[in-house]
């Protein structure tokens, strides 16, 4: 199973917002031409990222800006927002298993447990990462680049 990149494209954009914002107007095509994408996408994702309070776009000559303190905002808020995880849940289950066989008929009770512990440790170890060690790291490879 793969997400979409969605998650690392939104990442990405809060890492360009930060290191540009002082120098460029930050707009949908100004992170498109970053991203390599469609500034389609961009707009697509500043919405949501804007829906869950973490980036604000002013219409006209503001852009975009990271609305909370960096250090505020951990990959999972970022997951949340741009991932559509149905019902809250990371893995979707298949439809209708045969209830005359007896694997079909108890396949929920065996895995349901083992999956929600799965998405709980991938949930907790993105809680730890925020968006303050995607900018200080980027800063390091820049500056380091420049030498």
């Amino acid at each position: 199973m793969q997400f979409s990149s969605r998650f690392t494209i939104a990442i990405h954009i809060f890492a360009c917002i930060h290191t540009f914002e002082k120098e460029h107007k930050i707009t949908s095509d100004f992170l498109a031409a970053s991203v390599n994408v469609n500034p389609v996408i961009i707009r697509k994702l500043l919405v949501q990222l804007k829906g869950a309070g973490l980036i604000a776009v002013q219409r006209g000559s503001g852009g975009a800006s990271i609305a909370k303190p960096p250090e505020a905002i951990t990959f999972l808020d970022v997951f949340r927002a741009v991932e559509c995880v149905e019902q809250g849940t990371l893995f979707h289950f298949h439809e209708n298993p045969n209830t005359a066989c007896p694997v079909g008929r108890n396949i929920h009770k065996i895995l349901d447990d083992k999956l929600r512990r799965v998405q709980d440790a991938m949930e907790g170890e993105m809680a730890k990462i925020t968006v303050a060690d995607v900018i200080a790291d980027t800063q390091k490879y820049i500056e380091a680049s420049a030498n």
